[in-house]
């Protein structure tokens, strides 16, 4: 492969040491507000509402990013967006980060910092009362990043999934299909001529400059929208990561009750079955304002015979799936 890019300079992990890493890496994150942040065994976080929500998410060299595609910043950036945008999915306002490495021992210090980078470019961008508490490091033949996110509910409800009722508008907050034309485009335009990931040939074919490319490295999820959707009265929500029509099949299924998307505001192709987005795709009372960036797609129907309908035929609940999609090919 060839040079990924401009990061990849400098001393190795494996040459300087977890300590001198760590304190590099550490003083380039957000530092938010804990009680007590990195340093001692644990962080110590408020939880002003006496609940708090929590997730993890991984992100793999290979299966959901390339280094000839994305820039250490990008991952990042990337690896922060889509577990903050988790929280907002159950209504919560992110508070901390918690975040894993592992890469190999060849790795440049630099590439690590250009990754805190990121991650406190999207922190400040998205979630700017949000901080990195805590994390650790480690060492892997493949770069493996590991992100857990928690969020202060601010006394509403966590909105679930399951609570879909018939008669409710289903909305979405955020864009539809960017991030998949962007992959389509670097899967086309960005490979060597023997198909693998190719900095070179991304460059070549101007792929590097679409702006599809710019929302496949760094999604913008609505992260106000999702408290914003709690207050207003949303009885489910969930992020868009692996596409509409599979997240969305999801909410269906655990909410009893079938959607039913509007043609005009849902078009075949990337808006339905492309992920990584990481929209908020939410249900509302009939008569409500729809907070924020939300927009009507659809309604909720009594449960019928499919997850889903589009103009009245059914829509298959089809999108990523990292044991069905990924064939360590190309990468």
């Amino acid at each position: 492969m060839d040079a990924p890019n401009e990061a990849w300079a400098g001393p190795t992990v494996g040459e300087v040491g977890e300590l001198a890493v760590l304190d590099r890496i550490v003083r380039r994150l957000p530092p938010g507000s804990p009680e007590v942040g990195p340093g001692d065994d644990c962080a110590v976080v408020s939880a002003p509402d006496r609940r708090f929500v929590v997730t993890t998410d991984m992100m793999v060299h290979g299966p959901d990013f390339r280094w000839a595609w994305s820039s250490p910043a990008d991952v990042g950036w990337k690896a922060a967006a889509t577990n903050l945008s988790d929280v907002a999915a159950m209504g919560a306002v992110p508070t901390a980060l918690v975040i894993a490495l592992a890469a190999p021992q060849d790795t440049p210090v630099t590439v690590l910092e250009s990754f805190a980078d990121g991650v406190r470019q999207a922190v400040d961008a998205l979630a700017p009362a949000c901080g990195v508490v805590g994390g650790d490091l480690s060492t892997s033949a493949t770069f493996t990043v590991s992100v857990s996110a928690f969020g202060d509910l601010d006394g509403h409800a966590p909105v679930l999934r399951s609570g879909a009722r018939p008669g409710d508008v289903l909305a979405v907050s955020g864009e539809l299909g960017p991030a998949a034309r962007g992959l389509a485009r670097l899967f086309r335009d960005g490979v060597d001529a023997d198909g693998e990931p190719s900095r070179a040939a991304t460059l070549a074919s101007g792929a590097d400059t679409d702006p599809d490319v710019a929302r496949q490295r760094r999604p913008v999820p609505p992260i106000a929208d999702g408290p914003a959707a709690a207050a207003a009265g949303a009885t489910a929500m969930l992020d868009l990561s692996d596409g509409l029509a599979i997240d969305a099949g999801r909410l269906a299924r655990a909410s009893g009750v079938t959607l039913a998307f509007d043609a005009e505001a849902v078009p075949e192709g990337s808006a339905l079955h492309g992920g990584e987005d990481h929209g908020l795709l939410a249900t509302f009372p009939a008569g409500t304002d729809l907070p924020g960036g939300f927009r009507r797609i659809g309604s909720v129907l009594d449960r019928g015979d499919h997850d889903l309908l589009r103009a009245g035929v059914p829509v298959p609940t089809s999108g990523w799936d990292p044991y069905a999609d990924w064939d360590g090919a190309a990468g």
